[in-house]
Protein backbone atom coordinates (compact mmCIF):
# COMPACT_ATOMS: atom_id res chain seq x y z
CA UNK A 1 0.00 0.00 0.00
CA UNK A 2 2.76 2.71 0.97
CA UNK A 3 4.39 2.57 -2.75
CA UNK A 4 1.43 2.38 -4.19
CA UNK A 5 0.08 6.07 -3.05
CA UNK A 6 3.80 8.31 -3.30
CA UNK A 7 4.24 6.39 -6.95
CA UNK A 8 1.31 7.93 -7.79
CA UNK A 9 2.85 11.30 -6.43
CA UNK A 10 5.90 10.76 -8.86
CA UNK A 11 4.05 10.32 -11.91
CA UNK A 12 1.73 12.78 -11.38
CA UNK A 13 3.93 15.72 -9.95
CA UNK A 14 2.42 18.62 -12.40
CA UNK A 15 -1.17 17.85 -11.53
CA UNK A 16 -2.93 19.82 -8.63
CA UNK A 17 -3.96 17.15 -6.59
CA UNK A 18 -8.09 17.06 -5.91
CA UNK A 19 -9.24 17.95 -2.20
CA UNK A 20 -10.11 14.09 -0.87
CA UNK A 21 -14.08 13.19 -1.27
CA UNK A 22 -13.65 12.29 2.97
CA UNK A 23 -13.85 16.16 3.09
CA UNK A 24 -16.88 17.01 1.09
CA UNK A 25 -18.93 13.98 3.13
CA UNK A 26 -18.53 15.61 6.54
CA UNK A 27 -18.51 18.92 5.52
CA UNK A 28 -22.23 19.67 5.86
CA UNK A 29 -22.59 17.83 9.44
CA UNK A 30 -19.76 19.55 10.87
CA UNK A 31 -20.90 22.74 10.05
CA UNK A 32 -24.23 22.22 11.47
CA UNK A 33 -22.78 21.01 14.78
CA UNK A 34 -20.14 24.46 14.74
CA UNK A 35 -23.47 26.12 14.55
CA UNK A 36 -25.47 24.35 17.36
CA UNK A 37 -21.88 25.35 19.28
CA UNK A 38 -21.97 28.73 18.79
CA UNK A 39 -24.21 30.88 20.67
CA UNK A 40 -27.20 33.00 18.88
CA UNK A 41 -25.40 36.39 18.01
CA UNK A 42 -27.92 38.88 19.29
CA UNK A 43 -26.62 41.53 20.15
CA UNK A 44 -23.19 40.64 21.37
CA UNK A 45 -20.51 42.17 19.63
CA UNK A 46 -18.10 39.04 20.07
CA UNK A 47 -19.86 36.57 18.38
CA UNK A 48 -20.10 38.68 15.16
CA UNK A 49 -16.02 38.68 15.54
CA UNK A 50 -16.14 34.88 15.90
CA UNK A 51 -18.79 34.03 13.02
CA UNK A 52 -16.74 36.82 10.88
CA UNK A 53 -13.69 34.41 11.41
CA UNK A 54 -15.55 31.46 11.04
CA UNK A 55 -16.78 32.63 7.79
CA UNK A 56 -20.07 32.75 8.01
CA UNK A 57 -21.00 36.68 7.85
CA UNK A 58 -18.97 39.90 7.22
CA UNK A 59 -17.59 42.45 9.11
CA UNK A 60 -20.84 44.01 10.00
CA UNK A 61 -22.54 40.67 10.92
CA UNK A 62 -24.47 40.19 7.54
CA UNK A 63 -24.64 36.36 6.76
CA UNK A 64 -22.79 35.88 3.80
CA UNK A 65 -24.42 33.47 1.11
CA UNK A 66 -21.10 31.67 0.09
CA UNK A 67 -18.54 31.72 2.57
CA UNK A 68 -15.19 31.91 1.26
CA UNK A 69 -12.62 31.81 4.05
CA UNK A 70 -14.03 28.56 5.43
CA UNK A 71 -10.52 26.76 6.07
CA UNK A 72 -10.57 22.26 4.97
CA UNK A 73 -11.28 21.42 8.33
CA UNK A 74 -8.89 19.45 8.28
CA UNK A 75 -9.02 18.12 11.96
CA UNK A 76 -12.65 17.67 12.46
CA UNK A 77 -13.09 15.78 9.39
CA UNK A 78 -9.49 13.24 10.48
CA UNK A 79 -12.03 12.93 13.70
CA UNK A 80 -15.08 11.57 12.09
CA UNK A 81 -13.40 9.24 9.08
CA UNK A 82 -11.67 7.71 12.32
CA UNK A 83 -14.69 6.99 14.04
CA UNK A 84 -16.65 6.04 10.63
CA UNK A 85 -13.62 3.57 9.48
CA UNK A 86 -13.34 2.26 12.91
CA UNK A 87 -16.88 1.15 12.44
CA UNK A 88 -18.22 3.46 15.46
CA UNK A 89 -21.07 5.67 15.16
CA UNK A 90 -20.66 9.25 13.60
CA UNK A 91 -23.07 11.25 16.12
CA UNK A 92 -21.24 10.33 18.69
CA UNK A 93 -18.23 11.91 17.29
CA UNK A 94 -19.68 15.49 15.81
CA UNK A 95 -19.34 17.35 19.37
CA UNK A 96 -15.37 16.26 19.57
CA UNK A 97 -15.22 17.29 16.07
CA UNK A 98 -16.97 21.11 16.37
CA UNK A 99 -14.37 20.87 19.45
CA UNK A 100 -11.62 20.00 17.61
CA UNK A 101 -12.34 22.68 14.81
CA UNK A 102 -13.12 25.38 17.74
CA UNK A 103 -10.13 24.90 19.01
CA UNK A 104 -8.00 25.16 15.86
CA UNK A 105 -9.47 28.09 15.02
CA UNK A 106 -8.62 29.98 18.97
CA UNK A 107 -4.85 29.84 17.89
CA UNK A 108 -5.51 30.79 14.26
CA UNK A 109 -6.78 34.34 16.06
CA UNK A 110 -3.85 34.56 18.07
CA UNK A 111 -1.20 32.90 15.96
CA UNK A 112 -2.23 36.06 13.82
CA UNK A 113 -2.14 38.15 16.18
CA UNK A 114 1.70 37.15 17.06
CA UNK A 115 2.80 37.07 13.22
CA UNK A 116 1.04 40.51 12.43
CA UNK A 117 -0.57 38.74 9.59
CA UNK A 118 -3.23 41.02 8.02
CA UNK A 119 -4.69 38.38 6.03
CA UNK A 120 -5.98 35.08 6.56
CA UNK A 121 -8.80 32.68 3.86
CA UNK A 122 -8.14 35.90 1.40
CA UNK A 123 -9.82 38.51 3.99
CA UNK A 124 -8.54 40.69 6.54
CA UNK A 125 -7.38 39.20 10.02
CA UNK A 126 -9.38 39.43 13.13
CA UNK A 127 -7.11 42.05 14.98
CA UNK A 128 -6.59 43.58 11.83
CA UNK A 129 -10.18 44.75 11.72
CA UNK A 130 -11.25 44.73 15.23
CA UNK A 131 -7.85 45.79 17.26
CA UNK A 132 -5.63 43.17 19.46
CA UNK A 133 -7.42 43.80 22.53
CA UNK A 134 -10.64 42.52 21.08
CA UNK A 135 -9.08 40.27 18.96
CA UNK A 136 -7.25 38.11 21.48
CA UNK A 137 -10.88 38.07 23.63
CA UNK A 138 -12.41 36.97 20.14
CA UNK A 139 -9.65 33.78 20.66
CA UNK A 140 -9.98 32.87 24.45
CA UNK A 141 -13.73 32.88 23.11
CA UNK A 142 -13.58 30.43 20.87
CA UNK A 143 -11.29 28.25 22.97
CA UNK A 144 -14.30 28.24 25.67
CA UNK A 145 -16.98 27.40 23.09
CA UNK A 146 -14.35 24.36 22.04
CA UNK A 147 -14.25 23.13 25.66
CA UNK A 148 -18.27 23.77 25.73
CA UNK A 149 -19.18 21.52 22.90
CA UNK A 150 -17.10 18.83 24.41
CA UNK A 151 -19.15 18.33 27.03
CA UNK A 152 -22.03 17.48 24.58
CA UNK A 153 -20.72 13.37 23.82
CA UNK A 154 -22.50 12.98 27.02
CA UNK A 155 -25.96 13.96 25.81
CA UNK A 156 -25.69 11.37 22.92
CA UNK A 157 -24.80 8.45 24.83
CA UNK A 158 -21.07 8.47 25.22
CA UNK A 159 -20.40 6.87 28.49
CA UNK A 160 -18.99 10.00 31.03
CA UNK A 161 -15.33 7.66 31.35
CA UNK A 162 -14.83 7.72 27.47
CA UNK A 163 -16.01 11.67 27.49
CA UNK A 164 -13.53 12.65 30.21
CA UNK A 165 -10.74 10.39 28.02
CA UNK A 166 -11.64 12.29 25.36
CA UNK A 167 -11.74 15.53 26.67
CA UNK A 168 -8.14 14.74 28.51
CA UNK A 169 -6.79 14.11 24.97
CA UNK A 170 -8.03 17.74 23.74
CA UNK A 171 -7.00 19.39 26.52
CA UNK A 172 -3.61 17.90 26.61
CA UNK A 173 -2.93 18.73 22.80
CA UNK A 174 -3.91 22.06 23.31
CA UNK A 175 -1.56 22.55 25.98
CA UNK A 176 1.20 20.47 23.36
CA UNK A 177 -0.08 23.10 20.98
CA UNK A 178 0.90 25.90 23.19
CA UNK A 179 4.17 24.89 23.95
CA UNK A 180 4.68 24.20 20.55
CA UNK A 181 3.97 27.48 19.86
CA UNK A 182 6.03 29.31 23.03
CA UNK A 183 9.21 27.42 21.49
CA UNK A 184 8.75 28.53 18.34
CA UNK A 185 8.48 32.31 19.41
CA UNK A 186 11.56 31.10 21.27
CA UNK A 187 12.93 29.50 17.85
CA UNK A 188 12.96 32.88 15.89
CA UNK A 189 15.41 34.92 17.89
CA UNK A 190 17.92 32.07 17.15
CA UNK A 191 20.47 31.18 14.08
CA UNK A 192 22.07 28.15 15.86
CA UNK A 193 19.66 25.84 14.91
CA UNK A 194 18.57 22.59 13.03
CA UNK A 195 16.21 20.50 11.59
CA UNK A 196 16.22 18.16 14.19
CA UNK A 197 15.64 21.61 16.33
CA UNK A 198 12.56 22.46 14.47
CA UNK A 199 11.17 19.25 13.89
CA UNK A 200 9.82 18.55 17.99
CA UNK A 201 8.24 22.02 17.47
CA UNK A 202 6.48 21.54 14.25
CA UNK A 203 5.33 17.82 15.99
CA UNK A 204 3.48 19.93 19.39
CA UNK A 205 2.51 23.17 16.91
CA UNK A 206 0.85 21.48 14.04
CA UNK A 207 0.73 17.86 15.21
CA UNK A 208 -0.77 17.80 18.23
CA UNK A 209 -4.47 18.66 16.71
CA UNK A 210 -4.19 16.49 14.47
CA UNK A 211 -2.89 13.63 16.17
CA UNK A 212 -5.21 14.16 18.88
CA UNK A 213 -8.13 14.32 16.29
CA UNK A 214 -7.58 10.74 15.04
CA UNK A 215 -7.17 9.59 18.57
CA UNK A 216 -10.70 11.35 19.76
CA UNK A 217 -12.47 9.60 17.32
CA UNK A 218 -10.51 6.03 17.38
CA UNK A 219 -11.16 6.41 21.14
CA UNK A 220 -15.30 7.17 20.47
CA UNK A 221 -15.42 3.91 17.93
CA UNK A 222 -13.48 1.21 19.57
CA UNK A 223 -11.63 0.30 22.68
CA UNK A 224 -9.18 -1.69 20.70
CA UNK A 225 -5.36 0.25 22.22
CA UNK A 226 -3.89 -1.40 19.43
CA UNK A 227 -6.25 0.89 16.72
CA UNK A 228 -5.92 3.85 19.37
CA UNK A 229 -2.03 3.65 18.88
CA UNK A 230 -2.10 2.70 15.13
CA UNK A 231 -3.91 6.10 14.38
CA UNK A 232 -2.00 8.09 16.77
CA UNK A 233 1.26 7.27 14.97
CA UNK A 234 -0.84 7.92 11.62
CA UNK A 235 -1.47 10.91 13.22
CA UNK A 236 1.73 12.14 14.49
CA UNK A 237 3.17 11.74 10.89
CA UNK A 238 0.06 13.24 9.22
CA UNK A 239 0.92 16.46 11.11
CA UNK A 240 4.54 16.54 9.99
CA UNK A 241 3.57 15.75 6.06
CA UNK A 242 0.91 19.02 6.58
CA UNK A 243 3.18 21.64 7.83
CA UNK A 244 6.24 20.82 6.02
CA UNK A 245 4.13 21.60 3.06
CA UNK A 246 2.54 24.65 4.80
CA UNK A 247 6.17 26.05 5.19
CA UNK A 248 6.96 25.19 1.69
CA UNK A 249 3.60 26.89 0.29
CA UNK A 250 5.00 29.83 2.68
CA UNK A 251 7.49 30.63 0.07
CA UNK A 252 7.31 28.87 -3.00
CA UNK A 253 3.31 28.87 -3.04
CA UNK A 254 1.34 30.48 -5.57
CA UNK A 255 -0.29 33.90 -4.56
CA UNK A 256 -3.72 33.25 -6.00
CA UNK A 257 -4.21 30.23 -4.52
CA UNK A 258 -2.79 30.45 -1.39
CA UNK A 259 -3.67 33.83 -0.76
CA UNK A 260 -0.04 35.30 0.08
CA UNK A 261 2.84 36.19 -1.88
CA UNK A 262 4.88 33.99 -2.65
CA UNK A 263 8.15 34.73 -0.30
CA UNK A 264 5.74 35.72 2.15
CA UNK A 265 7.36 33.59 5.02
CA UNK A 266 10.80 35.32 4.38
CA UNK A 267 9.73 38.79 4.45
CA UNK A 268 8.17 37.90 7.61
CA UNK A 269 11.73 36.55 8.48
CA UNK A 270 9.75 33.37 9.61
CA UNK A 271 12.32 30.12 10.40
CA UNK A 272 10.19 27.64 8.55
CA UNK A 273 11.66 24.00 7.62
CA UNK A 274 12.97 25.22 4.13
CA UNK A 275 14.87 28.65 5.98
CA UNK A 276 16.48 26.29 8.56
CA UNK A 277 17.85 23.76 6.06
CA UNK A 278 19.45 26.37 4.09
CA UNK A 279 20.86 27.59 7.61
CA UNK A 280 22.15 24.03 8.46
CA UNK A 281 23.43 23.78 5.28
CA UNK A 282 24.57 26.93 4.09
CA UNK A 283 28.40 27.34 3.92
CA UNK A 284 30.81 30.50 3.30
CA UNK A 285 28.89 33.91 1.68
CA UNK A 286 25.59 31.56 1.29
CA UNK A 287 25.49 31.28 5.18
CA UNK A 288 27.25 34.66 5.81
CA UNK A 289 24.11 36.98 3.76
CA UNK A 290 21.74 34.47 5.71
CA UNK A 291 23.09 35.43 8.98
CA UNK A 292 23.06 38.78 8.09
CA UNK A 293 19.70 39.36 6.40
CA UNK A 294 18.14 36.92 9.49
CA UNK A 295 19.33 39.53 11.91
CA UNK A 296 17.55 42.50 10.11
CA UNK A 297 14.82 44.18 11.73
CA UNK A 298 12.95 43.67 8.14
CA UNK A 299 13.85 42.79 4.89
CA UNK A 300 13.86 44.83 1.64
CA UNK A 301 12.48 42.75 -1.80
CA UNK A 302 16.57 42.26 -2.70
CA UNK A 303 16.99 40.26 0.84
CA UNK A 304 13.46 38.28 0.00
CA UNK A 305 15.11 37.30 -3.77
CA UNK A 306 19.16 36.25 -2.16
CA UNK A 307 17.25 34.29 0.49
CA UNK A 308 15.36 32.59 -2.56
CA UNK A 309 18.50 32.37 -4.02
CA UNK A 310 20.88 30.42 -1.43
CA UNK A 311 17.34 28.34 -0.92
CA UNK A 312 17.71 26.82 -4.45
CA UNK A 313 21.87 26.45 -3.93
CA UNK A 314 21.29 24.42 -1.13
CA UNK A 315 17.96 22.67 -2.92
CA UNK A 316 15.45 23.14 0.19
CA UNK A 317 12.82 22.73 -1.86
CA UNK A 318 13.41 19.38 -3.07
CA UNK A 319 15.12 18.27 0.60
CA UNK A 320 11.56 19.64 1.64
CA UNK A 321 9.42 17.63 -0.76
CA UNK A 322 11.25 14.72 0.13
CA UNK A 323 11.04 14.48 4.03
CA UNK A 324 6.97 15.38 2.83
CA UNK A 325 6.85 12.15 1.18
CA UNK A 326 9.48 10.00 3.99
CA UNK A 327 6.59 10.97 6.29
CA UNK A 328 4.15 10.37 4.11
CA UNK A 329 5.17 6.96 3.60
CA UNK A 330 5.65 6.36 7.82
CA UNK A 331 2.09 8.11 8.12
CA UNK A 332 0.65 4.82 5.22
CA UNK A 333 3.40 2.59 7.46
CA UNK A 334 0.79 3.22 10.76
CA UNK A 335 -2.06 2.02 9.73
CA UNK A 336 -0.97 -1.57 8.16
CA UNK A 337 -1.50 -3.47 10.99
CA UNK A 338 -5.57 -2.23 11.15
CA UNK A 339 -8.46 -3.71 9.98
CA UNK A 340 -9.84 -1.12 8.05
CA UNK A 341 -12.83 -1.36 5.24
CA UNK A 342 -11.84 -0.88 1.72
CA UNK A 343 -13.30 2.17 1.40
CA UNK A 344 -10.90 3.60 4.42
CA UNK A 345 -8.13 2.26 3.22
CA UNK A 346 -8.51 4.31 -0.30
CA UNK A 347 -9.30 7.30 1.58
CA UNK A 348 -6.54 7.40 3.88
CA UNK A 349 -3.95 7.16 0.43
CA UNK A 350 -6.14 10.05 -1.12
CA UNK A 351 -5.87 11.96 1.66
CA UNK A 352 -2.05 11.60 2.52
CA UNK A 353 -0.91 12.28 -1.41
CA UNK A 354 -3.40 15.19 -1.29
CA UNK A 355 -1.42 16.32 2.06
CA UNK A 356 1.53 16.20 0.55
CA UNK A 357 1.00 17.82 -2.81
CA UNK A 358 -1.73 20.78 -1.83
CA UNK A 359 -1.05 23.76 -3.20
CA UNK A 360 -3.10 25.38 -0.45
Amino acid sequence: MGNGIMGSHTASRASTPVLPAMFGRYKARVEQELSHSMPAAQDCALYTLLRYHLGWTDRYGRAVAAPVSQGKALRPTLCLFACEALGGDLTRALPAAAALELIHNFSLIHDDIQDRDVERRHQPTVWQLWGVPRALVAGDAMQGLGDLALLNTVRLGVSPETSLKVSQLLTESCLEMIQGQCLDLEFEAKTSITTSDYLPIIDCKTGALIRSGLEMGALLATDDPASFQAFARFGSCLGRVFQIRDDYLGIWGDEATTGKATGNDIRRRKKSFPVVFALERATGRAREDLLQIYSQPSLDEDDVARVLAVLDEVGAAAYAQQLTEESAHQSLRALEAVSLPAWARAEVEELVDFLARREY
